[in-house]
């Protein structure tokens, strides 16, 4: 069974005025206009509030603070020999894939990208339990798929889904069996890694078989694989979509759904490799949410990769839709989409470290 929990900042009560979404101004990486060297647009998470703002979907006040996950929040994955390794400046240049860094004393390593980095992990960990607790909730960064316990790669330093799984594990009453559904482009190696032997995680992954990472050994821990070729359009991906989700719900019923959502799906993506729409991602986030409400289950997203400057106004747009359905609720009183989940906190099926759920 899991060890009993460490105390955290990560699970506090949170007012229910706010919306289950989760962002913090220091999600963005910004130095020195190091950040250009890579191909990833480091401030995109906050265009997307931005974005969302401008739209009178939320204001600051709807936001939920993340706050940055400790070391000890950390360990409940991570060993200790690994976090030691990101102490080096040349380590976190590998994983980030930002070479410069190279150059970089490690206190600005740590300042401009792992802090950055670990304020997004919490907020992924915060977004697990305000998903149980409201039925659904976004985190606008996180989704660090490439990361498991042991080792880095892939611009993930940090493994936020397995630890917000994990904390849910231990912390929350009648969550005890996790799906993931993984949408980036990419395979998920580093979760998938971290659950090979654990049968309480069921893992979907549709990824362009092609690309980076190729791990044969993380493919085990897919239940559901779905492999797709250069160029895959569409008309292909949402049919895929939509069948195997429904089919991995049906064969497992979870407790909380982690819903990997990443945008480098896009046509024209320099990695993904993949040519879906704009309208193509926003009709597939749809297609997860309605499978997730359809069945009542919790569902947690995260953004994950999605290197292109229209990234952004395209996860914006994702939100509204899913508002417009009716599938989660804005700001400012809007009308509730999902019914708040109060009956897992209730539950009283003891086991170890799950008595300290309201911390």
């Amino acid at each position: 069974s899991d060890t009993p929990s460490h105390p955290t900042n990560l699970y506090t009560s949170l007012p229910q005025t706010c919306l289950p979404i989760v962002y913090h101004p220091d999600y963005n990486i910004t130095f020195m206009g190091l950040e250009k060297l890579h191909p990833f647009d480091a401030g995109k998470w906050g265009k997307v509030i931005r974005f969302l703002k401008e739209e009178r979907f939320l204001t600051d006040a709807d936001i939920v603070e993340a706050r940055e996950a400790t070391e000890e929040d950390l360990l409940v994955v991570h060993t200790k020999n690994y976090l030691k390794r990101l102490k080096w400046s040349v380590v976190v240049a590998t994983i980030t894939e930002i070479p410069p860094l190279l150059f970089l004393p490690n206190f600005l390593v740590q300042r401009k990208v792992l802090r950055p980095l670990r304020t997004q992990t919490g907020g992924t960990i915060m977004a697990g339990k305000l998903a149980v607790d409201r039925g659904w909730a976004i985190n606008v960064g996180g989704g660090f798929h490439h990361c498991s316990s042991n080792k880095g790669g892939g611009f993930c330093a940090y493994a936020d889904i397995t630890l917000a799984i994990k904390f849910l594990f231990e912390r929350v009453e009648g969550i005890s069996k996790a799906t993931i559904i993984d949408l980036d482009a990419h395979q998920g190696n580093g979760h998938e890694r971290d659950f090979l032997e654990d049968r309480r995680v069921y893992i979907m992954d549709v990824y362009n078989s092609h690309i980076y990472p190729g791990d044969g050994h993380a493919k085990r821990a897919i239940r559901r694989k779905v492999e797709l070729d250069w160029g895959t359009e569409d008309s292909e991906y949402l049919q895929k979509v939509e069948l195997h989700c429904e089919g991995a719900l049906n064969e497992l019923r979870p407790d909380i759904i982690v819903y990997n959502a990443g945008t480098d799906i896009l046509d024209g993506d320099p990695l993904g490799g993949l040519s879906i729409s704009p309208q193509g991602i926003v009709k597939r986030d749809e297609i997860v949410f309605r499978a997730a409400k359809q069945r009542g289950i919790p569902i947690l997203m995260v953004t994950s990769g999605g290197y292109q400057k229209s990234t952004a106004r395209i996860i914006a747009d994702s939100i509204l839709n899913l508002r417009q359905q009716g599938l989660i609720r804005g700001g400012a009183g809007q009308s509730e989409g999902l019914p708040l989940r109060a009956t897992h906190m209730e539950s009283s099926s003891g086991s170890a470290g799950s008595t300290s759920t309201r911390e």
